[in-house]
């Protein structure tokens, strides 16, 4: 069969001319239209990411308005005085309950409890005992990699300090 031909059908290239010139051009416009495709769907997402970033922005200076509404009354001034830094006023006598419960469980519990306990002081008594430290590391002398640390300095023990 492959010796016969058919009269009047001549065989015709695989590609024309036309087709081979349309299929480079489209391949062209693939190659340029790729790169500014890519910008424009990697553009569009960082536009929603910002618009994301300035809602929460929002959202955080609309709280922190009302916050600042809420410092601006006397009133809660005054509450969270006596909560945070355990303020009285004038002829009050001011009392911090301590739960035994806790100190037993703290007892019982391991080196990891020192956290919670710290965070129970108040932040004055924490001022306090970073002021002794740096005191103290003031007054020790530059010690040698191999000496002895310096004894701590001898603290007042009267019954109303405790």
């Amino acid at each position: 069969m492959a010796g016969w031909k058919i009269p009047g059908f001549a065989a015709r290239p695989r590609f024309t001319s036309r087709a081979t010139v349309l299929v480079l051009v489209l391949c062209s416009l693939v190659a340029i239209l790729a790169y500014p495709t890519r910008q424009f769907i990697s553009q569009r997402s960082e536009i929603s990411a910002q618009r994301a970033r300035a809602e929460h922005a929002r959202q955080q200076v609309e709280q922190l308005r009302r916050e600042k509404a809420r410092w601006q009354d006397p009133e809660f001034v005054k509450a969270q005085a006596r909560a945070r830094l355990h303020y009285a006023m004038p002829g009050e006598t001011p009392f911090i309950s301590v739960d035994p419960a806790a100190g037993a469980t703290k007892s019982s519990s391991s080196a990891g409890a020192a956290g919670p306990a710290k965070a129970a002081k108040p932040w004055y008594a924490s001022v306090w005992d970073s002021v002794d430290a740096a005191d103290t590391a003031a007054l020790a002398p530059p010690a040698a990699p191999a000496a002895a640390p310096a004894p701590a300095p001898a603290r007042d023990s009267s019954p109303h300090d405790h």
